[in-house]
């Protein structure tokens, strides 16, 4: 078994010699060899499947983690901001207010797979302004139909009883 010295790293600059010090050799503003007086504090986030992992700091232009997806369905387009690491079943949520359908009734296809609820955007490769399709359950919309069908259907009063022996 081999047993490794850990190393100090610091960001954008090395620290060589005594103490660090430019020694003649690297001017104070040039990136390289120099000081690392300049070393900022490292941020630590912890992702969501477990993996403690250093921050990016990245702009975003609607929002630190936040995405755009465009769901559409059959007859409409809605822009939805959402989470990046939010699940499907988040979306399915934010859309039931948008669409007045209920998440279970709710089928979301990306890349032409119908997606579970507990699998996350961002695994499956979800981008910024990527599409997402929104079916209604074809079995939920023939139950809807039929229970619509038997609620209209009015009962005729008859004079005969069924009499059970």
């Amino acid at each position: 078994m081999m047993k490794l010295k850990s190393k100090k790293f610091c960001r954008g600059s090395f620290k060589f010699g005594n103490g660090g010090g430019n020694n003649g050799n690297v001017k104070s503003g040039e990136k390289g060899v120099g000081n690392c007086n300049n070393i900022s504090e490292i941020k630590w986030e912890l992702r969501p499947g477990g993996m403690l992992v250093q921050r990016r700091e990245t702009g975003s232009s609607v929002g630190e983690g936040m995405i755009i997806v465009r769901v559409s369905t059959v007859s409409q387009c809605h822009d939805i901001s959402i989470g990046a690491t939010s699940t499907f079943g988040e979306l399915k949520m934010i859309l039931s207010l948008v669409t007045n359908l209920e998440p279970k009734e709710q089928r979301l296809l990306f890349k032409g797979k119908e997606r579970e609820d507990d699998e996350y955007l961002h695994m499956v490769g979800v981008k910024d302004k990527d599409k997402v399709l929104l079916l209604q359950d074809p079995a939920i919309k023939e139950m809807k139909k039929l229970h619509r069908l038997a609620s209209t259907t009015q009962h005729i009063p008859t004079t005969y009883h069924t009499i059970s022996v």
